[in-house]
């Protein structure tokens, strides 16, 4: 902020858009991008480290250390030379999620409604907890409700 005197009075004036030239908002908004594609491309190094079981404590500091300390350079090297088990990791981790997914849905599916109550009643009896009785009458309220 600049300050104006009038007469002994000293007035705050705010600065406007006009005094921050073009170029000024470019390269402001360049270096803010830049900025978050950095913390984007280290987040996802970081995650890739930390997921990797191939690589033992002191190799995974090694890394860190070379990221954090020379972070472009490092962030280059680690993508140049583990780009194809970054894919590899990063599908295989996809494809196990999908999996326990797709086990989840199905476990409800199977659990839920009458159904799932004549099975859970049906594992009883075999378990010897419930008698041939019991599992009459639960399987009766099973396909009454």
């Amino acid at each position: 902020m600049r300050r104006s005197s009038a007469g002994s009075a000293s007035v705050l004036a705010m600065p406007i858009a006009a005094d921050y030239p073009f170029m000024g908002i470019f390269w402001s908004m360049l270096i803010f991008m830049l900025f978050f594609m950095w913390i984007w491309i280290a987040i996802t190094i970081f995650a890739d480290i930390f997921r990797r079981h191939d690589i033992g404590g002191f190799a995974k500091a090694m890394w860190i250390i070379f990221i954090i300390f020379i972070p472009w350079l490092g962030a280059l090297v680690y993508l140049i030379a583990q780009h194809d088990g970054m894919a590899e990791r990063a599908a295989r981790g996809m494809a196990d999620a999908q999996v326990q997914f797709n086990q989840h849905v199905q476990e409800t599916v199977a659990s839920s409604g009458p159904a799932g109550e004549i099975q859970a009643a049906q594992n009883l009896l075999a378990a010897g907890t419930i008698t041939q009785a019991e599992f009459d009458t639960m399987k009766a309220k099973a396909l009454a409700g």
